[in-house]
């Protein structure tokens, strides 16, 4: 099974930009909230590039895919925690809607890129 470098993977590309807005929203969130929800939220987005990378390390497509899975449940959460802190007052409309459509353009990518491991 050859696989590109995962830095050259557009869906780790856009993972990784993403985590980046992700912590600079967070930045703005409550101090009290470091270990709580601003926590949570940034350990979801960084767990999406990384089990990006970490699965293309594997050997078999079955074992990627399964890390991408992992990803893919990231994202979902990071979803969830998006819409909470919409909820109450973390965000505004612009941004979730910003986050919103990322996490399905991500989610896009990661379903294509697993449908692609699959026909292999």
């Amino acid at each position: 099974m050859a696989y590109q470098k995962y830095t050259e993977l557009e869906v780790w590309k856009r993972a990784r930009a993403f985590t980046a807005l992700i912590y600079k929203l967070t930045v703005a969130f409550p101090k009290e909230e470091a270990y709580g929800l601003t926590s949570q939220i940034r350990r979801c987005a960084v767990s999406i590039p990384s089990n990006i990378a970490e699965g293309s390390g594997r050997r078999h497509a079955k074992e990627t895919i399964q890390f991408l899975a992992i990803s893919r449940e990231s994202l979902y959460e990071l979803e969830t925690q998006i819409y909470v802190s919409f909820d109450i007052g973390f965000i505004s409309e612009l941004q979730l809607t910003e986050c919103i459509n990322e996490i399905e353009t991500l989610g896009k990518l990661i379903n294509g890129y697993i449908r692609f491991l699959l026909k292999e």
